[in-house]
């Protein structure tokens, strides 16, 4: 450059590429005070109604509901007495392999598509709905008087109900999610997961949105409906807390109809069956 020229102007930095449309920047979650014992019969929706205005919750769209799974089951009458279970051969023999109660176990294979895994003190099955859990979900636990809990026959149509009842009740559009906790390969301990969702995706599908840099996302795909349980079980607890429904403010992305049946991955993509 001759002396004397006047430099050329650097090129002005390049634009962020543009943001996705304005979501909440904050998820509040509040467990409900004042929630009863549950029986078979009860109206949920009427119950999370007057315990949120028991915690001073004014429900408002948009507001995701978190059931726990056992309040659900029980009352949809989803709670068995193993006194009254006769255990089959298979049942029988299962349960010497796996150290557990043969009527535990035949309820277990009653609820259940296929076992994958049987060795003492674990039985991991295929249950009805397609999820691969421990003991398909049968649970003893906060239920009593010898009986067991079984999940839901239909935990997405049990939300979808919830949901519709929630909105005749208030006439606001809210989203519902069944949670339960569950174990996880390769992971230990338990987490929230959502076994029944209305209202708002199980899954989200964020291929060909942009990353910070404009890059499109090629294989991103967002669990949204066990964010959401996971989340809300910090608020539950899991022994005697007596929180077992959450309110989930802020829950980002758009609503639509969905359930949690979209976060199950076919046999054919699963790698580790």
């Amino acid at each position: 450059m001759a002396e004397g020229a006047a430099a050329p102007l650097a090129a002005p930095p390049a634009a962020p590429p543009a943001r996705s449309p304005s979501r909440p920047s904050s998820l509040t979650l509040t467990g409900l005070a004042g929630v009863p014992m549950i029986a078979a019969g009860d109206d949920l929706a009427d119950i999370a109604v007057r315990a949120a205005g028991e915690s001073g919750v004014a429900l408002a769209r948009g507001d995701v509901l978190v059931f726990a799974q056992k309040i659900v089951s029980k009352a949809e009458g989803r709670a068995v007495s193993l006194s009254g279970v006769s255990p089959g051969p298979r049942a029988v023999e299962l349960a010497a392999a796996v150290d557990k109660d043969p009527r535990l176990v035949e309820l277990v294979l009653s609820e259940s598509r296929s076992v994958l895994r049987a060795r003492p003190g674990v039985l991991i099955v295929v249950h009805r709905s397609g999820a691969i859990l421990a003991n398909a979900g049968v649970d003893a636990s906060n239920v009593g008087g010898g009986r067991v809990l079984l999940w839901p026959e239909d935990a997405d149509a049990s939300a979808a109900r919830l949901r519709r009842r929630l909105g005749e009740r208030l006439g606001l559009e809210l989203g519902v999610v069944i949670s339960d906790s569950v174990g996880r390969p390769w992971r230990m301990g338990t987490t929230g997961i959502a076994i029944g969702a209305a209202g708002l995706p199980g899954l989200v599908d964020l291929r060909d949105r942009p990353d910070l840099h404009g890059r499109p996302l090629r294989v991103s795909e967002t669990a949204l409906a066990d964010e959401v349980a996971a989340a809300a079980s910090l608020a539950m607890g899991e022994g005697d807390e007596g929180r077992p429904i959450v309110v989930a403010r802020g829950v980002p992305y758009p609503r639509r109809e969905g359930g949690a049946a979209e976060l199950l991955r076919p046999a054919e993509r699963d790698l580790f069956r």
